[in-house]
């Protein structure tokens, strides 16, 4: 029988994260990013019948393979298509009132990245596509070929964090005036030829920054991102724990910064007759620095090498 290729996903972090989670086995834990069960499946080993497990995910086939993964366990189960930014919503309508812990792993799963046809990946051709969420209507597809060259450089700027911006968005609407790009190695090679050539073999692929940037925009990743974990964080137990895996610059310092917040006590001025400013007196840093991978770990799973984890516990005091 050929083995399920989600069996082959290795959860970066994983020890780490099932050692912050601290799993009570009788407890109720959230999946924010359920993809094909990595971390599920390590979570749930150690729940019991009297568990509940939530797992969320927007990615269509990551749910309906779920069905196969799950079907071993006799823990609460309960699967969600949404987006984990309604996760208020999602626990409202869910009716818990509490968690004992919930993950958020924001990188892009392996199944997804190998997938020619997610157009994910800039080493392998595929349709330019790059949804999370594939009944969504707008894909990197409409980015490339129908953002001006302004726009273009201003989301490739922010998101990928990337210094040849423009000259990457100029190439880009100009190879346009040939007809539209249509697949991800056609627009990695517009990317690579737009670099300096000094500075197009040296190091990572010249595309990694732009694609990076163009899946962000592609899913809207990070807008709202500091609201979701602040309403993660009322959603807590008391011994509850929050964490977060983040791959990139961008999404870390938004994690960091709102755990800080949260973490620091009130900040409001000592007149105000309630607080306002949102920081939380029970809530503690697990993590004043992130957990990276151990060299044991980035031997097997190249992936891990840009992953970062932080954590945050709510001590009812």
């Amino acid at each position: 029988m050929t083995q399920p290729e989600y069996e082959n996903h290795i959860p970066v972090l994983k020890n780490e994260v099932l050692s912050l989670l601290n799993i009570k086995p009788s407890g109720v834990y959230a999946d924010c990013t359920m993809g094909y069960g990595g971390h599920g499946r390590a979570i749930l080993d150690k729940l019991n019948k009297d568990a509940t497990y939530v797992g969320i995910d927007k990615d269509d086939y990551a749910i309906s393979k779920s069905r196969e993964w799950t079907s071993k366990y006799n823990s609460k189960i309960i699967v969600v298509k949404d987006d984990y930014k309604n996760f208020k919503y999602i626990s409202q309508n869910l009716n818990i009132g509490a968690y004992d812990g919930i993950l958020i792993d924001m990188g892009v799963s392996s199944v997804q990245l190998d997938d020619e046809a997610r157009g994910f990946s800039y080493h392998n051709d595929g349709t330019l596509d790059m949804r999370m969420d594939t009944s969504s209507s707008f894909s990197a597809y409409d980015i490339v070929n129908y953002y001006d060259e302004t726009e273009l450089s201003k989301i490739i700027f922010k998101y990928g964090e990337e210094k040849h911006a423009r000259k990457i968005a100029r190439a880009i609407c100009a190879s346009r005036q040939n007809g539209h790009i249509e697949t991800t190695l056609q627009l990695a090679e517009i990317i690579k030829n737009a670099y300096p050539a000094k500075e197009r073999f040296a190091g990572k692929h010249p595309a990694r920054k732009t694609f990076q940037a163009i899946r962000i925009m592609t899913n809207n990743e990070l807008e709202g991102l500091s609201e979701t974990v602040k309403d993660m964080a009322d959603l807590l137990n008391i011994g509850g724990v929050l964490a977060v895996i983040t791959f990139h610059s961008l999404e870390d310092r938004i994690i960091k910064e709102a755990f800080a917040t949260l973490s620091a006590g009130c900040t409001c001025p000592k007149d105000f007759p309630i607080c306002v400013c949102g920081a939380r007196k029970d809530l503690k840093l697990l993590t004043k620095k992130p957990i990276t991978a151990s060299e044991d770990e980035l031997n097997n799973n190249l992936r891990s090498r840009s992953a970062k984890l932080r954590a945050i516990i709510k001590t009812g005091y």
